[in-house]
Parts: structure tokens; C-alpha cells; sequence
């Protein structure tokens, strides 16, 4: 019979917090989870979760025997030694993190926390490990342990992330802790990254960045490949094969989104201007995220002439698939825009519903509950999204629409099938059907 696992704590169960819970569950833990919202805690102690994950609702019902739900610091800490702060730091008005969740997570430390270990896993600015640090030693809590352990999850694979992960990075300052820490994740984590804490927290964001660099770069690679009559995805595929290189994030869209990316990228930028060094690359990298949703604007008026009057349907909402988290999403900014031009938006996702929505996009875009019921009497259909169904409902868009047009921002669609529907057909950096034919190319993508 194996021994018991350790009794961990997990402050903060949102999309981080509690997969992080669940997953340490799942391993024989058990785990106390603290947070101010006492409906959520009611809602997943009965196994519901508002959180669209794979995996994730089948796994919190699984694990619920070894999951505890409080309000209480004091129930947490008196029963874990361990505990993983998993708090929002969304961005201020400056590109700066809001930390004010995380010094309230302080703040609330009760005496019964002296001896535990507070684990950072919400991205924070580096150098907040070593100000918080300074704030307990003042509260008399010296005896609080402090490391950091950033996430590396992926929004609709954060399971299977955590279970099989690339790396687990460890900032500690003692040794012992780091091995605390390394003993936790030992039975998952074939590569385990013991460092301090300041490079711990540079290590997330210099990660972060760098990926948004890449989709930023291809992007500026599709346009020009639109200028010079290139397909942005045959350049990728060649490009990828390059070891130097790889294939991921070398995939052509309408711009990334997300609470990670954007946030991130604009922290870095900012945590580079206060330490007085100008991060031009990212400055670049941020101003073609946000040309790069304008496009698809200029697309439709190509097509469209002025939009004034005109509808138009945005095929998801979410910022990627498999999730419904609409932080920072594509979908916003478009709907923003298309809605001062004077159109008509009406806009569907299979994960978001329309409370969801209504917290992000315009008070006048209407929400579908289907996404032909969203083309019907449309000038045009934005694909924001890649969910996958979408491919099976383009045959079915003509019949359905004013003005047959496609834009696809996701390069979701095969340019054949779209043609064979009857559909006037756009994706980012691919060549137009007859001079892909003309060229000797196959038809589809």
C-alpha cells in the first residue's frame, strides 16, 4: 500500500486554480481549495463547473471525495502545508500586472500559515517574489516559505498539459523547498527546471512572448505572402521543417488572444520600460496582434463596399477552440469594429452563451443559437474560431445568405469545398483558388 500523498491547498479556483486542483486530486492528493466566491465553491462541490475544459467537470466529480471548498484561510492552512496561488493578474491601464489578488492573498495569511509554503503559480512581474517575500517578513511571517511555479497550460488541453508536462519550472530561494516542490511533481514531470525565483517568473513571460512572436511573424509573413501571390501556408510547412524552427504557432490567423498572451506580452513590455530599456520587438508584436483583426475589416470592404447597413455573421466567439474564454478574444475586437462601421453583427459559439457574451461584445450584437441561424439573411460570415463544425456547415451557407461571401480568418475552411458551395471565399495568406490552379497547386489548402 503506498503512502498517502501530502495535503496540498489551492487559493483561487478559476481555470488555473482548479485544474490545478483537480489534476493534484487526481494523483491522491488531498486538496483544499480556497476562494471569496462562495457560489462557485457551492457549485463545484456538486461537480459543476462553469469552466468549458476538456476533461475537466469528469475529473472534478471524480476527484470530489479528496476536494474540500472553503472561504476560510484558516480551514486551508490548517490543514495543507503547500499552497499554490492561483489568483487573477489581470492587466492594469499601464500593461501592468494587477497584483492587488495576490497582496489580498497575503494580506489574509493567518498565523496558522507560519511554517507553509505559498506557491506562486498566477504570472506575476518579475520581482514580485522578492517584494512579496519583504511584505511577509514585516507581517513576522519569516517563516512562510515563498517559491514560484508558473503554469504552462493550454486553454482546452490544460488536463492533459498538467499530466504530461513539457517542464515544471521551480524559483526557490531554499533548497529545501525546491525539493518539496520536486517531490510533488515527480510521479508527471520528466523534466523538472530548479532555478531562482526572479528567472522562474522571467522564464513564463520570456516563454509567452516569444510564442506571441511567432504568431505575430507569420501573420506579417501571410500578408505580404497576399501581396506577392505566396501561400502563407506552404511557406510555414517549409519553414517548420526546420528544426531551428518547428511547426507550432506558424499557423496564419486573425491575431491571438486569451488571457495569457496579450497580457503577458504587454507585462513584459512594460516590466522592460520601468527597468528603463525599450522592448521594441514587443512593441512590434502587439501592433501587428491588433493590425492584424483590422484586416479582416478591410477584407469585407473589399468585397462589400462600405458596411453600413450590411450583416454580418462572426462564426465564434471564444478565443480559441475547445474553451470558453472570451478574454482578449478576436471576436471582440472585430464585433467592436464592425458594429461603428454600421453593420449588423450576429454572432454564435458552441461554448459561450449568451450571458458569457454579453460581458464582452457590444450591446448590439446579437447572439444566434445556432451558427446558420447567425448566416441567415448575412452579406458575409466571419470565421473568429476554428471549431472544427464549422467545416461541415459550409454547404449549407448559400441558400442561407444575402451575399454569398466567406472570410475565413482561421484558414479553417478547404478554398474548394467554399468554391463548390458557391461561396465568394477569403482566408489569411493563401493564394486565390484559380491562381493556386494556375500554378499548378492543388485546390484545397
Amino acid at each position: 500500500m503506498s503512502a498517502p500523498r501530502e495535503p496540498l491547498g489551492v487559493i483561487g479556483v478559476g481555470w488555473v486554480g482548479l485544474v490545478t486542483a483537480v489534476a493534484f486530486a487526481d494523483l491522491g492528493h488531498e486538496v483544499w481549495c480556497l476562494d471569496i466566491d462562495r457560489v462557485k465553491l457551492d457549485a463545484l462541490a456538486c461537480g459543476k463547473s462553469q469552466i468549458h475544459e476538456a476533461d475537466l467537470e469528469a475529473t472534478l466529480v471524480r476527484t470530489l471525495p479528496r476536494l474540500h471548498f472553503t472561504d476560510d484561510p484558516a480551514d486551508l492552512f490548517g490543514a495543507a502545508r503547500v499552497a499554490f496561488v492561483c489568483v487573477d493578474t489581470p492587466p492594469t491601464a499601464s500593461g501592468d500586472a494587477d497584483l492587488s489578488r495576490v497582496e489580498e492573498v497575503v494580506a489574509a495569511l493567518p498565523p496558522s500559515a507560519a511554517g507553509a509554503l505559498l506557491v506562486m503559480k498566477s504570472t506575476v512581474p518579475v520581482g514580485t517574489g522578492a517584494r512579496l517575500r519583504h511584505v511577509l517578513d514585516a507581517r513576522g511571517l519569516d517563516h512562510v516559505g515563498y517559491a514560484s511555479n508558473p503554469e504552462f497550460l493550454r486553454e482546452g488541453s490544460a488536463l492533459a498539459d498538467f499530466r504530461a508536462p513539457d517542464r515544471v519550472v521551480i524559483g526557490a530561494s531554499e533548497p529545501a523547498d525546491a525539493e518539496r516542490l520536486s517531490a510533488l511533481y515527480a510521479p508527471i514531470a520528466d523534466c523538472i527546471v530548479v532555478t531562482d525565483v526572479p528567472s522562474a517568473e522571467m522564464i513564463k513571460l520570456a516563454s509567452n512572448a516569444f510564442l506571441a512572436t511567432k504568431i505575430s511573424f507569420i501573420n506579417e509573413i501571410a500578408n505580404v505572402c497576399e501581396e506577392v501571390g505566396a501561400s502563407v501556408e506552404e511557406v510555414a510547412r517549409g519553414m517548420g521543417l526546420d528544426s531551428r524552427i518547428g511547426q507550432s504557432f506558424l499557423k496564419a490567423g486573425i491575431g491571438f488572444g486569451g488571457s495569457c498572451f496579450p497580457k503577458d506580452v504587454a507585462a513584459l513590455k512594460q516590466l522592460a520600460g520601468n527597468s528603463g530599456y525599450h522592448f521594441q520587438l514587443l512593441a512590434s508584436v502587439i501592433e501587428v496582434n491588433s493590425m492584424q483583426k483590422r484586416r479582416v475589416v478591410t477584407k469585407l470592404q473589399r468585397h462589400l463596399g462600405s458596411l453600413r447597413g450590411r450583416r454580418v455573421a462572426i462564426w465564434g466567439m471564444a478565443f480559441k477552440p475547445d474553451t470558453n474564454d472570451m478574454r482578449e478574444a478576436s471576436s471582440i475586437v472585430l464585433a467592436a469594429r464592425l458594429v461603428a462601421e454600421g453593420a449588423t453583427v450576429t454572432a454564435y459559439d458552441p461554448a459561450v452563451d449568451v450571458a458569457l457574451a454579453a460581458r464582452y461584445l457590444p450591446p448590439e450584437v446579437q447572439i444566434a443559437a445556432s451558427a446558420l441561424e447567425a448566416a441567415d439573411g448575412a452579406d458575409a460570415v466571419v470565421i473568429v474560431t476554428e471549431w472544427p463544425q464549422f467545416r461541415e456547415l459550409v454547404g449549407s451557407l448559400r441558400a442561407r445568405m444575402a451575399t454569398p461571401l466567406l472570410i475565413d480568418g482561421r484558414n479553417l475552411i478547404d478554398p474548394a469545398a467554399a468554391q463548390a458551395a458557391g461561396l465568394a471565399y477569403e482566408g489569411i495568406g493563401r493564394i486565390p483558388l484559380p491562381a493556386r490552379i494556375a500554378a499548378g497547386l492543388p485546390a484545397g489548402s
